[in-house]
């Protein structure tokens, strides 16, 4: 039996909370007869339940899968200074895990966000002899870079920009999210032959537990109406601004059974409801946050789903947001108003793509969509739905991994015979 260990300070589970990535990728490990650990920091901003710890290293059971949290300062949110020294101790500590009480690795994933672990997995990997995957889910420092004003040469950047070389340098295959960011990566002295490009995912067998919206929530929602629907954070990075700009001129063209569903909380929807409330919209319905169990019975009663981010120079890398896979798996088309180096409502052929912020772009894709058949809208809900699964299920998407682990074994193999 194989064994992995999933290094990421920011692991979740099911049952704890965000980020569910590593343990998706547990789950199918397991089925496939690999032993599994994925080593967590105990505490981070992320998870909604916190593990009970009896020390520097708590050992857990989580659907076979072994997890080991890791004791780690606490901090009060995400732009605490003090969680930059968790980040720093997090690295230290897992140079001292207990393997006394492990299985040694065959394999290593080491994923970030943040990088000041990364040093310490390549320590582990040489000791170990394990092979040493680098999964890259944000793109550091340079998205601190460009999304938050800091100079290249501030000490703090040249010390992340080091790590982030150190990674690409070191590790035996560099996994990206974003399909684009391959370019930026070999700059940063990535070997091209390194770099594989796995998205974020879905586990299908997640949707089969949908959970039914409440009678109170249903009755919101017309009936009689062609609906335009919205599930998620309600903030400032979704450009929901411009949709609301969109409603009224939808409006304002005759569309009068055209209604937009926006469901979720967040920062802006105060300012969204107001702006709705001045321009006299009688075709906006705003609900409150659901279950993420309640998503798809809610988006059966949609006839199109948006989905928008506001410009950011950093897309150009291409993004992989999870509400899209949410959307193709409801199997309803798409209206895409995100600027990004990727195109994947395009590419699977199951909607329209529109130019982000642009309130005319939203507008007019929504009138096209609306006068279409609704045999075509249906042809274009199901392309988005086998793309998805085809693409992004994580059955798939770790099958892809054990081909690229499995042949990076064999050429280890092959070199270590010829050196006999």
């Amino acid at each position: 039996m194989k064994t992995v260990w999933i290094i990421n300070e920011y692991a979740g589970s099911k049952y704890h909370g965000m980020v569910f990535r590593s343990y998706y990728y547990g789950r199918e490990l397991v089925k496939r007869g690999y032993k599994v650990y994925v080593i967590s920091g105990a505490y981070h901003h992320n998870l909604k339940i916190f593990p009970k710890i009896t020390g520097d290293f708590t050992f857990e059971e989580i659907d076979k899968i072994t997890y080991v949290w890791v004791d780690v300062p606490k901090y009060k949110n995400a732009h605490d200074k003090k969680r930059v020294y968790k980040w720093f101790k997090f690295g230290a500590k897992i140079l001292k895990l207990p393997i006394e009480k492990m299985d040694k690795p065959d394999l290593i994933i080491d994923s970030s966000a943040s990088l000041f672990h990364i040093y310490s997995a390549n320590q582990l990997a040489k000791k170990y002899n394990a092979k040493l995957f680098f999964e890259v889910r944000d793109i550091w420092p340079l998205s601190l870079i460009e999304l938050g004003g800091y100079s290249p040469s501030h000490p703090f950047m040249r010390l992340m920009d080091w790590l982030e070389r150190y990674g690409y340098k070191h590790a035996d295959k560099v996994i990206s999210v974003l399909p684009n960011a391959k370019a930026h990566m070999m700059s940063q002295g990535m070997r091209k032959d390194k770099f594989i490009y796995l998205p974020n995912g879905i586990a299908l067998e997640d949707y089969k537990e949908s959970t039914p919206l409440e009678e109170e929530i249903k009755n919101k929602i017309p009936k009689d109406k062609f609906l335009i629907g919205y599930a998620g954070t309600v903030g400032h990075a979704n450009a929901l601004r411009h949709l609301i700009d969109a409603a009224k001129m939808v409006k304002d063209r005759g569309y009068k059974n055209t209604h937009f569903v926006i469901v979720g909380n967040g920062k802006d929807k105060e300012y969204l409801k107001n702006m709705a409330k001045e321009y006299d919209l009688d075709n906006v319905t705003f609900i409150d946050q659901i279950l993420k169990s309640q998503v798809s019975s809610l988006l059966e009663m949609l006839d199109v789903c948006y989905i928008g981010l506001i410009n950011q120079p950093l897309f150009r890398f291409g993004v992989s947001p999870n509400k899209l896979f949410d959307y193709m798996m409801a199997a309803k088309p798409i209206l895409y108003a995100i600027n990004s180096g990727n195109k994947p409502v395009e590419e699977a052929g199951c909607g329209i793509s529109v130019e982000a912020e642009n309130p005319k772009a939203i507008a007019e894709g929504i009138m096209k969509l609306h006068d279409m058949s609704e045999e075509e809208r249906r042809q274009m809900g199901e392309r988005g739905k086998k793309y998805v699964i085809e693409n992004h299920a994580y059955e798939n998407l770790v099958e892809r991994l054990i081909e690229t682990f499995e042949k990076s074994e064999e050429k280890r193999e092959e070199m270590s015979s010829t050196l006999v």
